[in-house]
Parts: structure tokens; C-alpha cells; sequence
């Protein structure tokens, strides 16, 4: 009977008041940023607005650091304050006005909005500064000369000429020290592609002037490091990198510190950075406070209006009801796979029902995982009807032959003479060998297979084997030999391996013919033991050999249960090795005889005494 699932619990309803409650709480704080966004907006008439707040930053950063004084700036101060509508003012770091574009005696706002410093600014005022705190268009000494910047521009403009040849699109860039640079279009530096055609490019060597600069700054690096007692014993080296907007780069220090000696290194740099910051010093406008507002107005205030309110409740309840509306259609589509496995599930187990993937998400990942399990089940059904047919089969034949037997005995027509009762025997044998095969299988899946475990040489086990099968070996004309490498030595149940390994000599022996030979090997593999037992018989055809260890497999299927085994010995095989942590393998080639491989894992030998 099919159970009826509660309204509150189906999926669908859960999936909806859930939904429901997300879009109440995200329309809510939706409404809530909203109305606080825009009483923000007005508030910020009497603050700072952050994009020209950084804009009028980096304009007078710049000044600064092209400047060596603050003269001249009222002109970029007004400038500035007419195009962004902001109220500007610069004062030395004692409050004394530089320059302001509000009228004479404005008060300034309470505290300033950002310090104007071109030698230690910040990543945010001009990109370029991540690294030294200086901004990059502070070049002082190394500003070139108008003769060196024209000599460098002709040679750039050869280079990119070269380039255009080369069928490579470069342009010409200056840095702020005048120095021409060769960019690719997306900006990055263009130099490391020269070809051999346009030459070395003296781009990438120091001026006169850039020289002169870098043996001052060496010389007041060098003081610093006398003064830290880091005295360099070798040469101190400042790299100088034509390509960055700063004309040093990054600098590097070397030969002078033991290698990632880093505190040693942090000290050099800062020596660098200081001696920089000192030779840039005279170049560029003292320290200032910038301050940024509306001056002493008053704010103004808000309140929202019915009309406002109104519009936001409506703009929320109009999400709101889209939200549950598309909700709604997801959830129906995500339900429908669902019921459809459901709908799967509850059919009668003989029919295999299978449901169609429509999906790649997770509902289609189950909808696969179901349709792969009705598939291994349908396979277990189909090995468990053989099975039950193979098993019938093989007790139906010696059984017959025993009651045949028994009932002409019983009726006088044959005498119960020793051979009658060795062919009696030998049939209980076959149903005797075949029980105990079953049984051992039945052991092996419920997992009560017991292991007696004790240290065995794999020489004595092929010993053991060899010695019991000899007699069979001979009596079919077949050769049987062993072959055992260095003493190996396995944590095993004696009694179970001579049980596997004799299966596959068995097996090997039935189907070798006279005069062929079976060998059985072992040999250490790692930290494996590797039995190995080949024969020269008829092999198995590739598209037999994966079956071979499945149960009541026989390649030749009109050979004889009797002669051909019960073909149960295989799968008892693999059993046996799995359950002493091991894998069974088997190779052939048609013709050319089979080799089946044991591995197992190696013990360490016991200690003597």
C-alpha cells in the first residue's frame, strides 16, 4: 500500500516555506540597505566622497613630488575644487594654510582627511608606491637631461621601427624621469622581445645623469651600512630598472650579507630606503594636511515619506512574490526526477526498472547510481539462477549414477563386485568434492572463513604440492617441476595455500596434454611473495580470460563435469588469497599454455631459538 507522505513534510512545502523565509529576510535587508543607502547618500554632501577624495589626492601627491615648495599651488588647489565641487585645503603639519578654495577665514573641518608626504605615501595615491612608499613621480637627480631624453626617444623610436618589421605592435612610453620605455598593447614592459635584427637597445643602461645619482645613493647606502655594522667587504651593487615607473624599481642588495640572512637583509634595505628618501628630500614639497569637506555647514537631515515607505513595501512584497513564484517552478522540477525514482523503486523487483537521466546535478547523479544498481542487480539475479542450474547439474549427474547403480544392484541384474563399488565411491567422491567446494565458497562470502596462521617458506609449500600431485602428474604423462628463488617466507594457514595452489596445479594438469610440462614457482617481489603456476597446455582464448575465476565457469563448455572439473576450484582460489590480503591473476596466450600469479604479502623470517 502506498504510504501517504504529510502535507509539512513533503519536499516541495519544506522547500517552499524555506525559500519563503530566505526572500522575507533578503527583501528585508534589501529594504533595510535601501533606505540607509540613501539617507547615506545625502549625508555624504558633508563628507568625503572616496573616488574624488583619492583623485584630488593623487593630483597634489604629484605636485608634490614634482615640486621641490608648495608655491604655485593655489592655482591647482582652486582648480581641483571647481571640478569636483569640494572644498580643498593644504596646512603645513602646524595647522599654517598653504592653500584653500574656500574664502578667507572658512573654518577648517575638524580633522584632515589625508597627510601629503611623497616619500612615504601610501598603495592607494599612485600605483608604483606598493614597495618603497615613494611615489614614483618623485625622480629628483634622476630626471634626464633634455639632450639624454632626446637621444633616448630617437633610439626608442628606432627600436619600435624594428619592431613594426618584426610584425610586433609596441609603443613608446615615458616614465617620469623622462626615460622612454617600449610597451606591448596590454601595458607590460616589450623589452625582452628584441630580436636579433634590431640589436642591443642602450635602453637598458643608466645616463650620465642616472649614473651620477646612483654613486650618491650608493655612497649615503654605504654610511648607513657602516652605521648598522653592515660594512660590505665586496662591492655594493643597486640594480636599475629602466622599465618601472620609478627609476631604481625595486633595489637589490648583494654581496654583503651571508646568504637568506634576512634580518641583515630588512636592515640593508632600509639603508636604501633611508639614503633614497634623503637624496630625494630637496626635490620635492615639505610634508602637508589635506583637508576635505563643506566647511561649517550643517548637514542636512532626512526622513523618508509615507510616498517612500509605500514604495519600498510595494517594491518588497512584488519580490517577494516572484521569489515564491519562481521558487515554486524549481522546486516542481526538482521534485519531478525524484518521484520518478520513487515511482521506479516500487515496482516489482523482476522487472530491473530503469529511469531516465535528465539531469546532471545531483538528482541526475542518483537517478545514474539507481540505474546502475538495477543493472548489478539484474546481473546478480541472472549469476544467481546459473548458479542455481550449475549446482543442480553438477550433484544431478553423480546422483544419478549412484541410484542407477544401486537400483540394478537391488534388482540382481549386476553384482556388487569391487569394481561396482569403486565406481560407487569415486561418484560420492565427485558429490563429496563438490560440497566441500560449496561450503568453502559459502564460508568465503559470509566471512567466517577461518585462517590458521603460522610462519611458512614458500619453498616447502611447493614442496608439499609437488609431492602430493605427483602421482597425478605422472599418471597423465606431464612433467611437474618447481623452481624456487631466495627463502621467502609467509604469514599463512599452511593448510589453505596447499589447498590454492594445488587447485591451480589440478587445473593445470587437466589441461596440459602428455608430454607437456607444469611448473610451479615463487619468488620474492617487493614486499611480496609471487607464486606462480604455468603450464604448456592448449591457454585460454582473450575472451575467456576475464571469466576464468567466476563460479562454474568452464571455457570448454562440452567438456565433462568429471574431466573438466566442477569449476568451482578458481573462485576458491581468489578466496583463499583475499582472505590472506592477496590478488590472484591469470595470463595466457592460445596455444601457448597459461600462467596463473599469486601474490601475497612477505613476513619477516622468525627469529631462531
Amino acid at each position: 500500500m502506498k504510504r501517504r507522505i504529510p502535507l509539512r513534510k513533503r519536499l516541495l512545502v519544506r522547500l517552499l516555506i524555506a525559500s519563503a523565509l530566505i526572500a522575507v529576510c533578503s527583501v528585508a535587508a534589501t529594504a533595510w540597505l535601501a533606505v540607509a543607502t540613501t539617507t547615506r547618500a545625502l549625508k555624504e554632501e558633508q563628507g568625503q566622497d572616496l573616488a574624488a577624495d583619492t583623485n584630488i589626492l593623487s593630483r597634489l601627491s604629484g605636485y608634490a613630488a614634482t615640486h621641490p615648495d608648495w608655491k604655485g599651488v593655489e592655482k591647482t588647489v582652486r582648480a581641483l575644487a571647481a571640478k569636483t565641487g569640494r572644498r580643498i585645503a593644504l596646512t603645513t603639519a602646524d595647522r599654517s594654510l598653504v592653500a584653500d578654495s574656500a574664502r578667507v577665514r572658512t573654518p577648517l573641518p575638524p580633522r584632515p582627511a589625508a597627510t601629503i608626504d611623497p616619500l612615504h605615501t601610501d598603495t592607494y595615491t599612485e600605483s608604483g608606491a606598493q614597495l618603497s612608499g615613494i611615489d614614483p613621480r618623485a625622480v629628483g637627480p634622476y630626471r634626464l637631461t633634455a639632450r639624454e631624453r632626446e637621444r633616448l626617444v630617437a633610439v626608442a623610436g628606432r627600436q619600435r621601427q624594428c619592431f613594426d618589421r618584426q610584425g610586433i605592435q609596441v609603443t613608446v612610453d615615458l616614465t617620469p624621469s623622462g626615460r622612454p620605455v617600449l610597451t606591448n598593447p596590454d601595458g607590460t614592459d616589450a623589452s625582452g622581445y628584441v630580436a636579433e635584427e634590431c640589436g642591443y637597445s642602450p635602453l637598458s643602461a643608466p645616463t650620465a645623469t642616472e649614473r651620477k645619482a646612483l654613486d650618491a645613493l650608493t655612497r649615503q647606502t654605504r654610511a648607513c651600512l657602516v652605521r648598522e655594522g653592515l660594512e660590505p667587504g665586496a662591492p655594493l651593487y643597486l640594480a636599475f630598472d629602466p622599465t618601472a615607473k620609478h627609476p631604481l624599481g625595486r633595489f637589490a642588495i648583494a654581496k654583503y650579507v651571508k646568504a637568506n640572512d634576512k634580518e641583515a637583509l630588512a636592515t640593508a634595505q632600509r639603508c636604501v630606503d633611508s639614503a633614497h628618501r634623503a637624496q630625494l628630500a630637496p626635490y620635492v614639497s615639505p610634508v602637508a594636511e589635506l583637508f576635505l569637506g563643506i566647511g561649517d555647514r550643517t548637514a542636512p537631515r532626512f526622513d523618508m515619506s509615507p510616498a517612500n515607505k509605500a514604495k519600498v513595501v510595494g517594491a518588497a512584497g512584488l519580490v517577494l512574490a516572484v521569489t515564491v513564484a519562481v521558487t515554486a517552478v524549481v522546486a516542481t522540477r526538482l521534485v519531478r526526477p525524484l518521484r520518478a525514482l520513487t515511482a521506479a523503486a516500487q515496482q516489482p523487483p523482476e522487472l530491473h526498472v530503469r529511469v531516465p537521466v535528465t539531469t546532471r546535478d545531483e538528482t541526475g547523479i542518483l537517478a545514474e547510481a539507481f540505474n546502475d544498481l538495477t543493472e548489478r542487480r539484474a546481473r546478480l539475479e541472472a549469476q544467481r539462477k546459473a548458479m542455481v542450474s550449475d549446482i543442480a547439474h553438477e550433484l544431478r549427474s553423480p546422483l544419478t549414477n549412484i541410484r542407477g547403480w544401486l537400483e540394478v544392484t537391488r534388482d540382481g541384474v549386476v553384482d556388487p563386485d569391487p569394481v561396482l563399488l569403486d565406481s560407487l565411491h569415486d561418484e560420492a567422491l565427485v558429490l563429496q568434492r563438490v560440497i566441500d567446494d560449496l561450503q568453502d565458497l559459502a564460508a568465503a562470502d559470509a566471512g567466517t572463513l577461518r585462517l590458521h596462521r603460522e610462519p611458512v617458506r614458500a619453498d616447502d609449500l611447493l614442496d608439499q604440492v609437488t609431492a602430493a600431485h605427483r602421482v597425478a602428474a605422472d599418471a597423465a604423462g606431464v612433467t611437474l617441476r618447481t623452481e624456487a628463488g631466495d627463502a621467502c617466507w609467509l604469514d599463512a594457514d599452511p593448510v589453505r595455500m596447499r589447498q590454492a595452489l594445488g587447485n591451480l596445479v589440478s587445473n593445470a594438469l587437466r589441461h596440459t596434454p602428455a608430454d607437456g610440462t607444469v611448473t610451479l614457482a615463487a619468488r620474492p617481489d617487493g614486499d611480496r611473495v609471487e607464486f606462480t603456476v604455468a603450464d604448456t597446455g592448449t591457454g585460454i582464448a582473450p575472451e575467456d580470460l576475464p571469466h576464468v575465476f567466476e563460479r562454474f565457469w568452464r571455457a570448454e563448455k562440452s567438456r565433462s563435469r568429471r574431466t573438466g572439473g566442477s569449476g568451482l576450484g578458481l573462485p576458491i582460489v581468489r578466496h583463499l588469497v583475499a582472505a590472506h590480503g592477496g590478488r590472484a591473476e591469470a595470463a595466457s596466450e592460445p596455444g601457448r599454455g597459461a600462467v596463473f600469479t599469486l601474490k601475497l604479502p612477505r613476513a619477516t623470517p622468525p627469529q631462531d631459538g
